[in-house]
């Protein structure tokens, strides 16, 4: 599974406001790569810009060597998947059918299968839960739903916008290691998009900050976590 990112002198306006300039970042293929900035940094236009939801003024982005085009679709051809902020799930559909939903390019019926008990595997409580409607599960639940609906895709590149938001701690320890596990499992590429730097630095092979729409470090994680600023700026320490 070869779905390494590479991002190249990106940048996107939304009218006269520059929300990114000159944004440059390599993700190598099968690594945990942590995007890291406050709230307003750029860091959800960066995902939206790689799944072509929003249209950039100029750069390139590219996914397992290949060029990713500026509609919605070319993202999900390339093998882009994303776990969206918000999980935005469909509350009225159960949590099986929330999850086949993201299934719905994939043509082999034998490897949708394979993938779901994938997916109850990484998250026994949504196999609990399968027919109860996806809206009256408790947030941490439907963030599990919302990766196991991007799994569902069999991606190279995993998207994750703020999978710890609104979430109680302890379920965020048990995403960080599920994420981990996933990546391990499945030599899949993610990308995580956090304010919780600490959580995302610490799953990262390579972290990313991004500061009012321009990077300012990269590094390792364990790196970027020792880092005086960081800890300073997103760590309270």
């Amino acid at each position: 599974m070869s779905g390494e990112l590479s991002i190249k002198g990106l940048n996107v306006s939304y009218g006269p406001v520059e929300a990114l300039h000159d944004v440059s970042f390599d993700v190598p293929g099968g690594q945990i790569a942590a995007l890291v900035g406050s709230n307003g940094a750029g860091k959800s236009t960066v995902l939206k810009s790689i799944c072509g939801l929003v249209t950039p003024t100029d750069g390139t982005i590219s996914v397992g060597g290949e060029t990713v085009g500026p509609r919605p679709g070319d993202a999900l051809k390339r093998g882009v998947a994303m776990s969206p902020e918000g999980r935005r799930l469909f509350a009225r559909l159960s949590v099986e059918e929330n999850l086949q939903m993201g299934a719905y390019t994939i043509s082999d019926a034998k490897a949708s299968r394979e993938m779901l008990e994938r997916v109850y595997g990484y998250f026994p409580r949504l196999r609990e839960r399968h027919r109860q409607m996806a809206g009256s599960l408790s947030g941490g639940e439907q963030q599990m739903a919302a990766i196991g609906r991007a799994l569902m895709a069999q991606p190279k590149l995993l998207l994750l916008d703020e999978p710890s938001l609104g979430i109680a701690p302890i379920i965020v320890a048990e995403l960080g290691k599920i994420i981990t596990e996933i990546n391990r499992d499945l030599g899949m590429t993610v990308l995580l998009v956090e304010q919780n730097a600490n959580m995302a630095l610490s799953l990262a092979e390579t972290g990313i900050v991004l500061e009012t729409g321009q990077v300012t470090m990269t590094g390792t994680g364990r790196e970027l976590l020792d880092s005086p600023a960081i800890r300073s700026a997103y760590l309270g320490i």
